[in-house]
């Protein structure tokens, strides 16, 4: 169940500010996930490029940044601020993505997460299945290597 007052918006390359705080708060440094202002503008240049955005009230809690060809998406970024998680916003914004999904003919929406990323357990929850595997993909700040698994979930 999501939070009182979280509504969900469509994003645009005014929200990259608002981004980068939701990435920067949400991701572990370690695994440098967080995307650079750069890299961020330039994949939302891309045609098939959906952001949401949700708001807990007026602050910036969560965001999602898709992507859309054809007839498969893949889900490239979600991010929920720490002090929000746990309220629905996560389950909300892929609920959202996948609508969007559907109402666009998406037949398959696509994911990659790294091997010990505790969100696995999330995408399984919300019908995303493991369907392959990059092997030593992902590099720690350690230096340790660790695989990148693939998931999708059948839309239609």
């Amino acid at each position: 169940m999501a939070s009182i007052g979280v509504s969900l918006r469509p994003g645009d390359t005014r929200d990259a500010g608002i981004v980068e705080h939701i990435m920067t708060a949400a991701f572990d440094p370690q695994w440098g996930e967080a995307w650079t202002r750069a890299q961020l503008l330039g994949v939302m240049a891309l045609p098939g490029i959906t952001l949401l955005i949700a708001e807990a009230g007026e602050e910036p809690a969560g965001f999602a940044l898709t992507r859309s060809v054809m007839d498969e998406a893949e889900l490239l970024l979600l991010g929920v601020v720490p002090e929000h998680r746990r309220h629905g916003i996560g389950s909300l914004l892929v609920e959202a993505v996948v609508g969007d999904c559907a109402a666009q003919s998406v037949a398959t929406l696509h994911l990659e997460v790294r091997s010990n990323n505790p969100a696995i357990l999330f995408y399984t929850r919300h019908d995303f299945a493991k369907c392959g595997e990059r092997r030593d993909y992902y590099k720690g700040a350690d230096g340790r290597r660790y695989d990148a698994h693939t998931y999708n979930r059948v839309i239609g």
